[in-house]
């Protein structure tokens, strides 16, 4: 509250649409805080390993674990003005799920703030980006995840890159680690409008040159979406569609890195702690310090 006993931003709003749970190092309230975390324990339309809901609970529970100092960016995450809003409240419905996310990112948004959001579903970043018209967007994802509709919901989480089309438009989204495409997906004719960089090809060029060759078409904000799933399955294991052959998860902090100063948006998603060993969550949990830290250091990478 101001001094004058108004309320300066959307902090009443906003706690009316999330629960209280708090990540380890979010010790600033809404109001002071630079970076808003929310969880969105949703995926009901996922089509093969269930669990994603779990998400956010196990990625806070994994944060726990980890060092508030990081000798990598000099930085003490305890320090920072992060904030945890809790989980925001879900129904079944993909449409409303995903314009309840648009709700509260426009919040945040609007507020001058970073949302970053703890899936669930991958479907839930078609809300996001909608206010994040003026971005470029970077995905990480095994699947390519471009049916303009699945089991006929066109709000299903194999049709999140589509969504974002609609959003975006040509040439400014760039997808990092496919290797499963459909026919269907591959023969569309708006297929080509997305940038998919092949999980073979970073392995094969190394992931700075393809950061280096798209760097040129990238705008200066930028909306960074991961999906658990394009990281190897070795590494992480614990994801709804795991797919052989991935990203490794130094490849993905590369580019989190590199970007970060840039990155307006973020989330992570479609971890699945059913199927999870431990490593998953850890490194969820590792790649929101990745990308906070890499904001707020004053290391050049």
């Amino acid at each position: 509250m101001g001094s004058d006993g108004h309320q300066k931003d959307h902090a009443a709003e906003l706690s009316a649409l999330a629960s209280l749970k708090k990540i380890a190092d979010a010790n600033y309230d809404y109001e002071h805080s630079k970076y808003v975390i929310f969880g969105v324990p949703f995926d009901y339309t996922s089509s093969y390993r269930r669990g994603s809901s779990r998400g956010p609970t196990e990625v806070r529970r994994a944060y726990d674990n980890l060092e508030s100092y990081d000798v990598s960016y000099e930085v003490d995450f305890s320090e920072l003005p992060i904030c945890d809003i809790g989980d925001i409240y879900v129904n079944e419905d993909a449409s409303e799920t995903v314009d309840l996310v648009e709700q509260v990112t426009s919040i945040i948004v609007r507020d001058g703030k970073i949302p970053v959001m703890i899936g669930g579903e991958h479907s839930i970043t078609g809300g996001s980006i909608r206010n994040f018209r003026n971005s470029s967007m970077m995905i990480i994802d095994a699947h390519s995840d471009f049916r303009d509709s699945y089991m006929g919901n066109k709000h299903n989480h194999a049709c999140v890159t589509h969504r974002a089309l609609d959003v975006l438009g040509e040439d400014r989204i760039f997808s990092f680690g496919t290797r499963s495409t459909s026919r269907e997906e591959f023969e569309d004719p708006d297929y080509s409008k997305v940038k998919f960089i092949r999980a073979e090809t970073v392995k094969e060029k190394g992931i700075g040159r393809c950061l280096e060759d798209i760097i040129p078409k990238l705008e200066d904000s930028l909306y960074f979406s991961i999906d658990m799933d394009g990281i190897d399955p070795s590494q992480a294991p614990g994801v709804g569609t795991p797919e052989p052959y991935g990203l490794m998860d130094k490849d993905v902090r590369f580019l989190i890195r590199k970007l970060a100063k840039r990155i307006n948006g973020f989330d992570v998603l479609e971890f699945t702690p059913d199927f999870d060993n431990g490593n998953t969550a850890m490194l969820a949990a590792k790649l929101i310090q990745d990308y906070i830290g890499s904001r707020e250091t004053k290391k050049a990478f």
